[in-house]
């Protein structure tokens, strides 16, 4: 069993965003599907989890909505279509 103290809730959304976006496609105008490919990983990033985690403690945890946002909005940026 692991303690995280909540911590863990800061790598979730990437995890989250990586498993949705690597088994999503894109269906073009022809009909042909495309796999979608999210180049991000949890631990890329520590310098953006740290932040966030110092503003979800300065706003008292409302901070975290931003950055499950902000997580979802560098994943989509990061994501190719192959």
């Amino acid at each position: 069993m692991f303690i995280t103290l909540g911590i863990a809730a800061f790598f979730f959304p990437y995890s989250f965003s990586n498993f949705i976006l690597n088994r999503s496609q894109l269906v073009d105008e022809s009909g042909n599907s495309r796999q979608m490919v999210c180049h991000t990983d949890m631990f890329g990033n520590l310098g953006h989890v740290i932040l966030w985690i110092i503003i979800s403690i300065i706003t008292f945890g409302l901070g975290y909505a931003f950055y499950f946002y902000k997580v979802w909005n560098y994943s989509l940026n990061n994501t190719t279509v192959g």
